[in-house]
């Protein structure tokens, strides 16, 4: 074989190396922004039921999910306060 099939065998086997790993990367990125906007969902859910006892109900949207996704119960609470005091 000539050294120039050689080189590009491995060169190409390289790119596909790096290629597969970036769409692998970018599925578990998809992944777990899923999952995040599910767990918020959950949170809010969660809210809602206890908050009725008192009143109080966060509507469910995407920018509530993705505020709960992202920050967790903290964002659950900003979420509650900013319902109670401003609206």
């Amino acid at each position: 074989m000539e050294p120039i099939w050689i080189v590009s065998i491995l060169v190409g086997l390289i790119l596909l190396i790096l290629i597969t790993g970036g769409i692998q990367k970018s599925f578990k990125l998809l992944g777990s922004g899923i999952v995040r906007f599910l767990i918020g969902a959950l949170l809010l859910f969660f809210a809602n039921i206890i908050g009725a006892q008192f009143g109080l109900h966060v509507p469910i949207n995407l920018i509530t999910t993705a505020v709960a996704g992202l920050l967790g119960v903290c964002g659950v609470g900003a979420l509650v306060v900013i319902n109670l005091w401003i609206m």
